[in-house]
């Protein structure tokens, strides 16, 4: 009958060695695509579209893999064969994915700064709001782990030393260094970043924990306050 839309196959309609789940098992993760693998998560399609094809579209976007790190829970559950459950889904897993970078180079260990650009680079660049962290060191500066301090425009009553030296301290970091992104991808500091940089190597002294570095990530590009003599 003209003007009935038929629904689209299934993935479970699909021969199995189309489907991601099976080529998952078969072959491992690191054979399927970025949008097969975002089906396995999805797991559901619509009516009109398998969970392939519902992973394709949201991944046809220009950024790509990057909207997923960049769209709030809200943006997501707005796309359609999304919703609520799975948005909190996908977010779960990037988190975990987050989580799990951050862990594995615990020990890495810091020499300068393109070291510390290296290890926030690739989640602070595609924030959309200033995060304010601290990379805390031991005393052979390796990394004992990142902490977010505050979200949104740094300022001294975000980057309080209360805020900013709390889990240093519980880490017992014998030094940390400072970071920000800059949403616009210019990491040029501004006058209250270097002011606020300087309030904050103060407090250091005062509780023995030194500021090494403060470093404004932007897109593909950083600025070191040390090596800009601006500390």
């Amino acid at each position: 009958m003209s003007g009935v839309l038929e629904r689209a196959a299934t993935i479970k309609e699909m021969p199995e060695e189309l489907r991601p789940r099976e080529r998952l098992l078969a072959a491992g993760p690191q054979a399927l695509s970025n949008a097969e693998l975002l089906a396995i998560l999805i797991r559901t399609g619509t009516r009109m579209e398998t969970a392939i094809d519902v992973a394709r579209r949201v991944l046809s976007r220009p950024e790509g893999l990057q909207y997923l790190a960049q769209a709030s829970l809200e943006e997501l559950q707005k796309e359609k064969g999304i919703g609520l459950a799975k948005a909190a889904e996908l977010k779960a897993a990037l988190e975990l994915g987050r989580r799990l970078a951050a862990f594995t180079l615990t020990r890495t260990i810091i020499k300068n700064p393109w070291d510390v650009a290296s290890l926030l680079m690739d989640e602070m660049r595609f924030l959309d709001r200033e995060n304010f962290r601290t990379v805390s060191l031991n005393t052979k500066n390796q990394v004992l782990g990142v902490d977010s301090v505050s979200v949104g425009s740094l300022n001294s009553s975000q980057a309080h030393p209360r805020e900013v030296f709390k889990d240093p301290i519980r880490r017992s970091a014998a030094a940390i260094i400072l970071a920000h992104n800059h949403p616009s991808g210019d990491p040029t500091p501004s006058q209250e970043d270097i002011a606020v940089s300087r309030r904050l190597v103060e407090a250091g002294r005062i509780l023995g924990i030194e500021v090494l570095d403060h470093l404004i990530i932007g897109d593909g590009r950083f600025t070191s306050f040390k090596e800009r003599n601006l500390l």
